[in-house]
Order: C-alpha cells, then structure tokens, then sequence
C-alpha cells in the first residue's frame, strides 16, 4: 500500500510521513532527499543547471541509496555513488539548487523509475511534490500537505538552527521558500499541484500530532 504526502517546501511532509510510517510499520520514502543527493552532485561535479542531459546524466549513472538503523522504518542516512551526503544535501546551497535541478524533465525521469521501483516493493509512505499526480497516482490515500508561507519559514529556521545546517536568516528563507514554490508549481514536467482525488491538509496553527492522526485514519478506511 502507498500513501503520498505532496505539498511545497516546509509544509512538514517529512515530519509527517516518518511519523505515519512509524505508526503504521510502514517504510518511508523521501523523494526529496533523492532530488537534493543529485542536486549535491551537480553541483559537486560543475554540472550547469540548464544542462538536461547533462543532469539526466547525473541521475542515470549515480546510484542513491538509504541507510537504515535496524528495526527503524525511517532511513536516517543518504547516500549517493558511495559518498554520505546526509548533512551535505541540507545546506543553503543545496537549497537553492534543488529547484532547477528537479525540473530538468531527464532527472524526474530517472528518479521517478527508482521511486516506483522502491515503493512498490511494499508498504511505504512516500514523500515528494508529485507523488499523487505521477509517481503513484493509484495510490490508495493522497494527501497534500500545506501552511502558510509564515509557518514554513520559521519552521525551517528552527529545523535549520536544531540541525545546524542551512540558513537561519527568517527573510532569507521566506524568499528562498516563495522561490522555489513558484519554480516547483511552475515547471514544465510534474509541476507541484494536489492530485484531483487527494485530501488537502493545512497544518498551520495545528499540533503536528493531529494531521498524523489524520493520514493515519484515512489509511486504515482505505484498508477496510
């Protein structure tokens, strides 16, 4: 069974989608984790942005792989061609990459291949801006997740600032977050956009533990 959680940068899919995995002993998926390991190696390798197949390169000849803590359904580390790229994905820099870089329509190609391929070896919640409209559009639950553009910034600043990584300058991210909403729901290949059957969720001003609840409630009517 597939559950996707869609929605823009900051919306708390992460949080949300490894606490539904956890609750339900689901496995989880962060696609985003995999679109920012090769924006990481983009950028490592001098690969221009604009440069699709370049970047279609990128994708098809380096493998990205998860580590896991036995027992845990949540992978904790992100690896890419070998190289652990956990921490280095979540910089300011990365940030601001991942954008162009998943638009490139040879790069969503080959990641949504390993996405599929992934998810449907079992149960997992996976995570992403087109889960419900590309990658699993027969997903039995779909959900995307939003808050206000205020909420998700200074969400990100705390996340930024626990982690150590990653600006912690509130404007700053306000516009990097509006930037990349507008690139993402802009793109010409799987724009972000809610799936027409999904449930819309707005989690701003509410306890996290509740949308959790939620998404979990409409897996197990989806089950029965």
């Amino acid at each position: 069974m597939i559950i996707a959680i869609d929605g823009p940068s900051g919306a708390g899919k992460s949080t949300v989608a490894k606490a539904v995995a956890k609750k339900l002993g689901f496995s989880c998926l962060d696609t985003g984790a995999m679109y920012r390991a090769i924006a990481w190696q983009a950028v490592a390798d001098g690969v221009p942005f604009d440069d699709d197949a370049a970047l279609g390169q990128v994708a098809r000849t380096h493998e990205i792989a998860f580590g896991h803590v036995e027992g845990d359904p949540v992978p904790k580390r992100v690896f890419i061609g070998g190289v652990e790229v956990t921490d280095a994905i979540r910089t300011a820099e990365i940030d601001r990459a991942v954008s162009p870089v998943s638009a490139a329509p040879s790069v969503r190609e080959a990641l949504v291949e390993q996405q599929r391929r992934i998810g449907r070896a079992g149960d997992y919640v996976v995570e992403g801006r087109d889960i419900g409209t590309v990658v699993f559009p027969e997903a039995p639950v779909k959900v995307f997740l939003t808050a206000s553009d205020e909420e998700r910034a200074h969400r990100r600043v705390r996340q930024n600032v626990d982690r150590g990584i990653g600006s912690i300058d509130y404007d700053e991210v306000l516009a990097d977050l509006r930037r990349r909403d507008e690139i993402d729901s802009s793109r010409a290949t799987s724009p972000l956009r809610p799936a027409d059957d999904a449930v819309r969720l707005d989690s701003t001003g509410r306890y996290i533990e509740d949308v959790i609840d939620e998404i979990c409630a409409l897996a197990d009517e989806a089950r029965a």
